[in-house]
Parts: C-alpha cells; sequence; structure tokens
C-alpha cells in the first residue's frame, strides 16, 4: 500500500520515523536506489511511503524547498537565531552569518535576544528590524517576548540556534511548559552541546514544530555551501532596494565611487555593523573557487 504525503519526523541510525496525513508513525527504511542518486532522506522531507500497515519502506522524496547539512534538516521555514544581550554577549558577525545562510537557502531568518532583564535590548532589536528581519527580546524569568516567541512557530518548521548559555532551553520550557518530556529532551541538547548521538527529530510546539538535530548549539559554517560573493549582496534584505542603482554595474559595495548602498551606510539608512559584516564576509569567499568546494 502506498502512502503519499507523508513527512519524514525523526531519524536515527539508518531508520525513519515518518507521520502520515492521519498522524500515524510508520517505522521505514530507504530504497537503495537513493544511496545510488546520492540523496539521503532528511527529516522534514515530505515523502510517500510503501508499506503493509506495520513497517514500510521511503519510495519517493518530493522536491524539497531548501535544506541544511547541518543540522541535516529539510523544508526549514524559519531560522530561529538566538543571542543573549549579555553573559554571553552578542557577536553580530556571526548572527549576520546566520541571517544570510538562512536568506541564501530561501528560510526566514528572526532574531531574537535573550536575557532581556540583564540589559537593554532596543539597539540591537531595531538593527535587525530596520534590516526587514522580524527581532524582538524575550526573557524567560519575566516573560517577556514569550507570547511573540510563541507565534513565532505556528504553521512552521523552525530551527533554532544560538550559542550555548543563551537560554535556548529556559525559553522553551517556558513556552510549552505542558511539553516538559520533550522541551527537557531538547533542553539536554541545547544547553551542553556535547552529544554525540545522530538521531534527527522534529517535536510539535506551539501548533509548529522544532528541530531537535545534533550541531543545535550553533550552524556549523565549514559544512553549509559556501555564498558566492556576486549572491551575497542579496542575503541582506537591506540592500535590496539599493542594488542596481549603484554608478557601476560591477559595483561590489566595498566604498566604490557612486555606490547607493555605501550612501546608505552614511546616511543611518543601513546599520553601520551589518555593512561591517558585510565585508567581512565578502573578504572571506572573494577569493573562493568553485572547484575548490568539490
Amino acid at each position: 500500500m502506498l502512502i503519499e504525503n507523508c513527512v519524514i519526523m525523526k531519524s536515527t541510525a539508518g531508520f525513519y520515523y515518518v507521520r502520515s496525513e492521519e498522524g500515524n508513525i510508520i517505522e521505514c527504511k530507504a530504497r537503495g536506489v537513493f544511496r545510488k542518486q546520492k540523496l539521503t532522506p532528511l527529516v522534514g522531507d515530505k515523502v510517500t511511503v510503501e508499506t503493509d500497515g506495520q513497517t514500510g519502506t521511503v519510495v519517493s522524496i518530493e522536491e524539497r524547498k531548501n535544506f541544511l547539512q547541518r543540522p541535516p534538516v529539510a523544508n526549514i521555514d524559519k531560522l530561529i537565531v538566538i543571542s543573549a544581550v549579555k553573559e554571553p554577549v552578542p557577536n553580530l558577525l556571526i548572527i549576520d552569518k546566520m541571517t544570510a545562510i538562512a536568506v541564501d537557502k530561501n528560510i526566514t531568518p528572526v532574531v531574537v535576544f535573550s536575557k532581556s532583564d540583564l540589559g537593554e535590548t532596543d539597539e540591537l532589536v531595531e538593527i535587525y528590524k530596520k534590516a526587514g528581519i522580524e527581532s524582538f527580546s524575550v526573557s524567560a524569568k519575566t516573560g517577556e517576548g514569550t507570547e511573540k516567541f510563541r507565534e513565532v512557530f505556528k504553521d512552521s518548521v523552525c530551527v533554532l540556534t544560538g550559542n550555548t548559555g543563551v537560554g535556548k532551553s529556559s525559553i522553551l520550557n517556558c513556552i510549552e511548559p505542558e511539553l516538559s518530556l520533550a522541551t527537557s529532551h531538547i533542553s539536554n541538547k541545547l544547553g551542553r552541546g556535547r552529544h554525540t548521538t545522530r538521531t534527527v527529530e522534529l517535536y510539535e510546539i506551539c501548533d509548529g514544530f522544532i528541530a531537535d538535530t545534533p550541531g543545535f548549539s550553533s550552524l556549523d559554517f565549514e559544512n553549509v555551501d559556501i555564498i558566492r560573493k556576486e549572491n551575497l549582496q542579496f542575503c541582506f534584505p537591506e540592500y535590496e532596494k539599493y542594488i542596481g542603482t549603484c554608478k557601476f554595474v560591477s559595483c561590489a559595495h566595498l566604498g566604490e565611487k557612486g555606490c547607493s548602498i555605501c550612501q546608505a551606510v552614511a546616511e543611518g539608512l543601513i546599520p553601520v555593523s551589518r555593512y561591517d559584516s558585510y565585508k567581512m564576509m565578502y573578504d572571506e569567499v572573494k577569493d573562493y573557487k568553485e572547484w575548490e568546494n568539490k
């Protein structure tokens, strides 16, 4: 029997736990042909399953709208980047790299500043709002921003990322205390970053899903696709209305004469920290050769 419109909810040790539209979970293996095609089923994949009612086989995978290699999740709607306002202090370059990767992968970035009870977050939040990225502050201690945090998950598959110590587990337990078993499981992984399990799983949370994965604490920049220098400008949403209006068509926005983006930075229309991140990221990839990644 073939069952279409299923979603892989969990992957571990070569087994895939697939949920049907009716909510039934089927334990599956993958067809050997995927190995020949160098295609690995991922959590979040929409698949067709052949089953005898007890176990099954993943026989086809629908085209993905996006995927990350690490964490290995497909069809992601939002990447939620959490950074503490203090303890530890925020690293804006890392945040900007994560949001750029999200935009490049057709994933909506959301930037959340935690521990707002320890310091002022308005200036940090404004940087990302000005860039056209949803951003707000949250405190697991006072409850500030927790309602907004719940809304982010609604009808979405989300990946949560941020360095150890920013309070990811505390926030999750605050917004969904009734999911104590699931969030406790997530919390252990999010809070420590020392686990070695290869299990990847989607959990239901706030009318959406959160991916619990190896590498949850921070994106592995060595294992994500390189953003080519010519594409980098498109990964900063605040640049969009200026692209194509520079004096020179080949403008890299690095201080060239007649650069519209440089002018916008000078006028305070684009945050300086974002522009500084762009320049540093451009410098990292400007000499990249395609064959180096093969």
